[in-house]
């Protein structure tokens, strides 16, 4: 455990090397969500009907998807893990003493985590400052915020499940993308970071809730505005937490199975 946290720390700190990247991204950030605010602010004017979610609620929602983006969204990748894999580099990690699996899983989070880390204060800070109709809310309790804290934790460990997948592919495909844009585009609609999962029609919602994705972006932020709270909050928390076991263990076992009939590009 000692030289997978030693390889966190190692890929957290590089990450924390690209500034003027962080600095686009913030810029990018603030772009989309005053553009999806205005949509949706659009929306809610012209509809007869009483919204799902409250204007303050999703306000926030839109916040923390900006915010949190770099950790979130699945169609970004690790492109040098990637790279190693296509060119055959990842023939020397496959020498080297320790479980790879847990190794690449290790390195993910540290990525992720490294990029977020540079962009998610300043766009939270200001989001909070802007006028009422943009403004973030804060959340309505404690509890509520330290349940946002922990499904955030599990969202990340769902993240990096799920991105394995693409690395396990990658290394039977020897080609990253067909997979990449495949669970990128699908799990960026299931999710709800097209559209806030409350806002979409009974039937869209009943399929997306058998699906792992929405437990990624939908359950840690509407925890965070108390759209989710209560009894159902500790179900939510609990479905989470079986699907980041269930997806690992799956990883490891497609993993495993790969390790053993593997073809190194280039010879």
């Amino acid at each position: 455990m000692r030289s997978y946290l030693a390889l966190f720390k190692m890929r957290f700190i590089a990450g924390l090397q690209y500034r003027a990247a962080a600095w686009a991204g913030i810029a990018t950030q603030f772009f989309f969500g005053f553009l999806f605010l205005m949509i949706f602010r659009a929306f809610y004017r012209s509809s007869g009907m009483e919204p799902p979610m409250a204007w303050p609620q999703l306000a926030s929602y839109v916040w923390l998807q900006q915010a949190f983006l770099a950790i979130l969204m699945l169609w970004s990748q690790d492109n040098d893990l990637l790279l190693s894999v296509v060119n055959g580099d990842s023939a020397y990690e496959l020498c080297r003493p320790y479980d790879l699996y847990a190794f690449w899983a290790f390195r993910l989070a540290a990525t992720r985590l490294s990029a977020a880390a540079l962009r998610f204060a300043p766009v939270l800070l200001v989001a909070c400052l802007l006028p009422p109709e943009y403004r973030m809310a804060l959340p309505p309790s404690l509890w509520a915020f330290a349940l946002f804290l922990l499904s955030m934790a599990l969202s990340l460990a769902l993240v990096v499940a799920l991105s394995m997948f693409v690395y396990i592919l990658a290394l039977v495909t020897l080609s990253s993308y067909g997979s990449r844009l495949a669970i990128g585009v699908t799990a960026e609609l299931l999710m709800g970071a097209v559209v806030p999962i409350p806002l979409m029609p009974d039937w869209a919602q009943a399929i997306v809730n058998w699906f792992p994705f929405r437990y990624i972006m939908d359950l840690p932020f509407r925890l965070y505005s108390g759209h989710i709270a209560g009894a159902e909050a500790a179900l939510q928390i609990g479905i989470q937490i079986a699907w980041v076991l269930g997806l690992a263990a799956l990883g490891r076992l497609a993993f495993a199975r790969t390790m053993r009939r593997i073809v190194i590009q280039g010879g």
